[in-house]
């Protein structure tokens, strides 16, 4: 047939009336598909249908191939629907060919056999004609009546589903392909033309709600209820019912399915709306979409009120009678609707008739396509208003992010940015005020935040408006506050439909309702009227009132960090005042003559402060600093030095028996006895490694409180929720940086910015590693290094390793001074330790550890011998290979290990002595209790004889 030859739509004229207007067809004996017919066959369905196999193997939908090919889909179903409607021309053979492009390669998969069977494909079937060849679309001439009679009389000639190959009789007549016309056939067939018979829409060029769909694409087919809208008016026409309704399946919180109603009652026929109404027959459509719901198959009703399922009153008998209703299923088989039509009507005489199984077809093969389209659409549906609220979620969180000092400017910039969104009017919060113990009836709102939506043409203006709280209906508000959960509701009134949404926003931590989030009157994007609220804009409220949440805990947690910045700066105030010497001490040490170093003897590794002078002990350590040039070196202002070290002195507790400033002061002349004993380390070190060195170990244990990290960790206390780990550590560093930056003891002013960022990160890491922990966790590394007979002390990881250990000898050097310091500073150690083991006796209710049992008290000296051996001799020796002027402090622990294990050795003789006493006495004690039964009189011996049972006699065996 040539191209263009007859125009779709146009009666062609013809001389030889209506017998000369149809003129047969040659056909060839090769098979040859020219048509999908089959596809929209009342007798097939996309349940029954198998996949196929795409040109790459990959396996694929119908539903997805003509969402991709949604322009070929339209005009290839135009052509093919439309040729039942005129007269058919001869055709010349064709030959076969292999399909050029992927669009002919996708017209052949639309036409093989193989989409609905199992059978293969082969090239023995198919016949694929080039596209001069095609088929045209012809148009009919038959009038109105012969419609008409056709229409009262469908052919049907049925053939099997299941057929693996096509077979093309050449005597039989066109089938129309019409989707809604009953006598399709199954299979695709060229078929010789025939006076055609009118397709069940009654439409010469097909159906056209089915093509509208196929061709449209999604963003065509509007919205859900418009597509279901459509789709009833269209299946009600066809069918010629009365009336129809149509239902999508909801899914609650708890996952079970309920009907919503899409599509209400509406009537086509002679029946009034109003007649079908009425709440009985509303409870019968109910019944039997729940009861399809149910059972997922279709139900029709030839006398609904004969049918004992359902109550039907006889005064309803004569409004419903016939009832067709099916399940509308995705390509998921799952249940997404329930169609119902009622109320059959001949389409001959216009009187009610029972639905047929070609009605029950029809409907069934609508309904497959509106679930598969409805699958489509919802998803695509979902997927834009996902994008919306993901939308609406961004800015809500930037309005979050932003700093805001009033929770009703943050909550009303929050309300505003999901408005546009909903399409609601007002959006309103209530802030409810202090509802304990206040009984339903007297509950009350505090404060209410009131917004408006005014539309400007595509844009939309958001107000806040002052309003009293009389002036608002809290009703609904209140309701959901008592229920604590989600209302949606449709108001009426003689004015107009408000529709209600109210959410509650819950503090998070207290499952609390502390606001209520309400929009009121939906407008239509489109219409500007009123609408109900749909589960989206649920979500999006919902949204708001977690965001809501989430803004009150915000705002709550800047007000009290404000008040904590506030108290803490306060206590910064306190504390500087405190720990500030006054002036008179700062000029006392100003004006002093410090002596030298030899003089007070800071220079000797056996060092003792026991005994001099509070004065004195800042006067030396204001001579370590000046023998060590860090004063001249670093510009360092004397008068701020005095006042750093005072402030220092003030920064250790006097009532803790051992880490107080004794220990400070013993702890840096240590350090400063090994710099100066040897020009190597000062070679090694640079000088701000030095300074560092010299801030460190007079800071390390400043504000010691007498007990160890583990006793403040178990007892929870702030600094362990402050530092997590080596608390106290962390504790001395950050106060010896307070005393850095406290006005008039700012010793490292004068540094650059980048010396004083590294100065403060050496002393960190230099308190830090007086922690036994870390020392334990490096020591060995070190021990490998001293080891070696050149160490590399460019290398920075050297150098920090270097003061790390250095460090801890002289944390530890109290092991190394002579004998009788020794004995007295241990004794404070142990004072110290027992009185926190006393501590985790009481508090805790655990047995202490060896060392801070008081119970062990008698074991001192074993355990220092212990203590030198594990802790303190391997790191003396690894410091004396390393530089041999450092050895008298290795000398010195060994000789008070000596001292200690013979006095473990003396009480040991005094116990065993002691003991031996005790055995002498015990045996003295016993003999003389012997003396004393041997005088007793012979007549108490009697008695007691007499007392004593007689013993029975002894049998051998």
């Amino acid at each position: 047939m040539e191209p263009g030859r007859l125009t779709p739509g146009v009666s062609q004229p013809s001389d030889g009336g209506l017998e000369r207007s149809f003129r047969r067809v040659a056909v060839n004996d090769s098979p040859m598909v020219q048509g999908s017919g089959w596809l929209f066959s009342p007798l097939w369905s996309p349940r029954s249908r198998m996949p196929s196999e795409n040109f790459g193997g990959d396996t694929s939908s119908d539903q997805a191939w003509l969402d991709d090919h949604s322009d070929f889909t339209r005009a290839y179903f135009s052509r093919r629907t439309s040729v039942v409607s005129g007269l058919q021309p001869e055709m010349p053979p064709l030959s076969p060919r292999f399909p050029r492009s992927s669009s002919e390669h996708s017209t052949l998969l639309m036409m093989s056999p193989h989409r609905r069977t199992s059978a293969p494909v082969t090239s023995s079937h198919l016949d694929i004609s080039s596209p001069p060849d095609r088929l045209n679309p012809i148009t009919s001439n038959l009038m109105a009546p012969e419609w008409a009679e056709h229409l009262c009389h469908p052919p049907y000639s049925p053939r099997s589903p299941r057929t693996t190959r096509l077979s093309f009789p050449s005597c039989r007549p066109l089938s129309p392909i019409c989707p809604c016309s009953p006598s399709a056939s199954y299979g695709p067939q060229v078929l010789p033309p025939v006076v055609p018979k009118t397709t069940a829409c009654g439409r010469g060029d097909g159906c056209t709600w089915m093509m509208g769909l196929l061709g449209g694409g999604l963003r065509g087919m509007g919205s859900v209820v418009e597509l279901c809208q459509g789709a009833v008016n269209h299946v009600a026409e066809l069918l010629v019912a009365e009336g129809g309704s149509l239902s999508l399946v909801r899914k609650d919180s708890g996952g079970r399915s309920n009907l919503e109603e899409v599509i209400s009652l509406t009537t086509t026929g002679c029946l009034s709306d109003s007649s079908l109404c009425s709440h009985a027959h509303q409870e019968l459509l109910k019944g039997v979409m729940e009861y399809v719901l149910a059972t997922g198959s279709a139900m029709n009703l030839r006398d609904a009120s004969e049918d004992p399922r359902f109550n039907v009153y006889s005064n309803q008998s004569s409004k419903i009678r016939t009832v067709l209703s099916i399940p509308i299923k995705n390509h998921r088989r799952e249940v997404v609707g329930v169609v119902v039509m009622i109320n059959k009507r001949n389409g001959c005489d216009g009187s009610l008739s029972a639905f047929t199984n070609m009605d029950e077809k029809v409907l069934l093969n609508h309904m497959d396509v509106l679930g598969m389209v409805l699958d489509n659409i919802q998803l695509y549906e979902s997927s834009r208003q996902e994008a919306k609220r993901s939308q609406a979620l961004i800015e809500m969180a930037k309005v979050l992010s932003r700093e805001h000092h009033s929770f009703e400017v943050l909550l009303s910039k929050m309300a505003a940015t999901i408005m546009p969104f909903t399409h609601a009017q007002y959006c309103t919060i209530f802030i409810p005020g202090d509802q304990a113990s206040v009984p339903e009836e007297e509950i009350s709102f505090s404060r209410v935040i009131h917004l408006e939506c005014e539309e400007l043409g595509s844009s939309c203006q958001i107000y806040r408006r002052e309003h009293d709280i009389s002036d608002v209906d809290p009703s609904y508000a209140c309701r959901t506050l008592i229920a604590m959960e989600t209302l949606n509701m449709a108001k009426s009134s003689e004015e107009s439909i408000r529709s209600i949404i109210c959410c509650p926003v819950r503090n998070e931590r207290s499952e609390n309702v502390i606001a209520v989030c309400q929009l009121m009157n939906k407008r239509s994007k489109d219409s500007g009227e009123l609408e109900a609220f749909n589960r989206y804009d649920e979500r999006l409220l919902e949204d708001l009132a977690l965001y809501c949440g989430l803004a009150l805990q915000y705002v709550q947690a800047v007000q009290i960090t404000e008040v904590r910045r506030a108290s803490i700066e306060v206590t910064q105030e306190v504390l500087a005042y405190h720990i500030t010497a006054a002036e008179q001490e700062i000029q006392a040490l100003q004006e002093a003559n410090i002596p030298s170093a030899e003089s007070m003897k800071i220079l000797d590794f056996h060092f003792s402060d026991f005994g001099l002078p509070e004065d004195r002990t800042a006067q030396a350590t204001v001579r370590m600093f000046l023998d060590l040039n860090l004063v001249k070196d670093f510009n360092i202002d004397y008068k701020s030095l005095c006042q750093w070290v005072l402030s220092v002195r003030r920064g250790y507790r006097s009532n803790v028996p051992y880490h107080n400033w004794s220990h400070a002061l013993s702890t840096a002349q240590s350090m400063f006895a090994m710099l100066m004993a040897t020009d190597q380390l000062q070679n090694i070190f640079s000088r701000l490694e030095i300074l560092a060195l010299m801030i460190a170990t007079l800071n390390h244990d400043i504000d010691h409180r007498g007990v160890s990290n583990s006793y403040i960790e178990r007892s929870q206390q702030p600094l362990a929720q402050l530092y997590g780990h080596s608390s106290l550590e962390n504790h001395h560093f950050n106060l010896c940086l307070f005393i850095l930056n406290n006005t008039g003891s700012q010793i490292l002013t004068n540094l650059s910015r980048e010396d004083h960022r590294t100065v403060l990160t050496m002393i960190k890491r230099a308190i830090l590693a007086t922690d036994l922990n870390v020392y334990m966790q490096r020591r060995k590394e070190f021990f490998s290094l001293a080891e070696k007979s050149k160490v590399n002390w460019t290398s920075q990881k050297h150098r920090d390793l270097l003061r790390s250990m250095l460090m801890t000898a002289s944390d530890l050097s109290a092991i190394t001074k002579p004998w009788p310091e020794q004995q007295r500073i241990a004794n404070l150690v142990a004072m110290e330790f027992f009185a926190q083991g006393d501590k985790e006796r009481e508090e805790f209710k655990i047995k202490p550890i060896d060392i801070m049992n008081r119970e062990n008290s008698t074991r001192l000296p074993y355990m220092q011998v212990e203590y030198i051996d594990e802790i303190c001799y391997p790191l003396y020796k690894a410091v004396s290979r390393l530089f041999d002027a450092c050895s008298p402090l290795m000398n010195a622990c060994k000789k008070n290990r000596k001292n200690w294990l013979q006095l473990a050795e003396n009480r040991e003789e005094k116990k065993e002595e002691s003991n031996t006493n005790s055995v002498m006495e015990t045996q003295k004690s016993n003999q003389e209790e012997r003396n004393t039964e041997d005088e007793e009189t012979p007549e108490e011996k009697s008695t007691e004889d007499e007392e004593t049972p007689d013993e029975e006699p002894q049998t051998e065996d």
